[in-house]
């Protein structure tokens, strides 16, 4: 046989694996950048969420709080913008049908709360016509709960305020645990919660390694809960796509309890021969007005600064200025008098 014979048997055996390998890097190519437009679109629409749960229906109930995170959220604002963001960017805005598709992919939305968090997940109703359907159901507020060696049930916040019930005594008390200045750093509030029968509160870096702990095992338990659910939902409508809650590292997870914020889901759009599977976390870091407390010692009216220094005084008013305090009767004081 000649040599020119063997050259295009080996030609012939050869250009299909060209032609399937070069088929691959295309795919591979198309597949990278979906997922790179995809990564961008649930970034981008999960801090349009986060920046809509400081949009507060009634702007001035936020002067009430004395913490800098304790913000009401408005969650329903920040799940119509995550929801339009994405429709944007995947081009179906004007798409009912293709926006019904899109939403069979978001699992779930979690809004982390100052004291507790939200979750949106697909529930099936009966429409007008009879027909059944999907949508995206908020559940009610679930609070950050936990129970320690000796029964107490404790709640906690995205700081160091505290809700706190002896069962065996009926006894409930509520505020901070620690007060944090420049001078002394972090020291036990001790006159508030001396005697009281839990371990946890007297150890502020193991309380807050549980508090932590607590409020990610919480949302952890019910995305699992969440997302298995949507899993037997879906197949209903055509879905078979197994969604699973993706692996979050512990630094992602710790970051989900600093500020208020949005945790998305999007699991399950095809892209090349694999499946896109991503999460995305927005923390709304709030930079609030000064907020002035008032308090009385000695039978006179004070007024202070809750951001520059603390007071073991119960406070009775807080203000957005120093100038309304005044004009209440408070007197300013400053922190070296307290």
């Amino acid at each position: 046989m000649k040599i020119s014979n063997f050259a295009i048997i080996a030609v012939v055996i050869i250009l299909p694996f060209i032609i399937i390998n070069t088929f691959n890097i295309e795919a591979q190519k198309k597949a990278l950048f979906l997922e790179t437009r995809y990564n961008a679109a649930i970034d981008a629409a999960t801090q349009d969420a986060t920046l809509m749960l400081l949009n507060n229906a009634s702007q001035g109930s936020e002067s009430l709080y004395e913490s800098a995170k304790n913000v009401r959220v408005n969650k329903e604002d920040a799940a119509e913008a995550f929801f339009q963001t994405m429709y944007l960017n995947f081009d179906v805005q004007d798409d009912p049908y293709a926006q019904g598709t899109l939403n069979r992919y978001v699992p779930a939305l979690v809004v982390i709360g100052y004291d507790g968090y939200y979750i949106l997940s697909e529930q099936e109703f009966v429409d007008s016509t009879g027909q059944k359907s999907l949508k995206h159901v908020w559940s009610i507020k679930k609070p950050y709960s936990y129970k320690d060696e000796k029964g107490n049930l404790i709640s906690f916040t995205l700081d160091d305020y505290v809700t706190m019930f002896d069962p065996s005594t009926k006894e409930l008390k509520k505020g901070y645990l620690f007060d944090v200045n420049a001078d002394s750093g972090q020291k036990f509030v001790a006159e508030m919660w001396n005697g009281y029968s839990s371990s946890l509160i007297q150890d502020p870096k193991r309380f807050d390694t549980v508090r932590r702990s607590t409020i990610v095992s919480l949302i952890q338990q019910d995305l699992q809960y969440e997302i298995n659910k949507h899993n037997t939902l879906v197949k209903r409508y055509g879905v078979t796509y197994t969604f699973t809650l993706p692996s979050i590292d512990q630094e992602e997870w710790n970051n989900t309890v600093d500020d208020v914020g949005v945790l998305s889901f999007v699991q399950g759009i095809p892209v090349g021969t694999e499946y896109y599977n991503n999460y995305a976390l927005g923390g709304a870091r709030i930079i609030k007005k000064p907020s002035i407390v008032g308090i009385t010692a000695n039978g006179i009216k004070y007024y202070y600064d809750r951001t520059a220094c603390k007071s073991s005084y119960v406070s009775e008013e807080t203000f957005t200025s120093k100038k309304e305090a005044a004009m209440e009767g408070y007197h300013p004081l400053s922190c070296s008098n307290k």
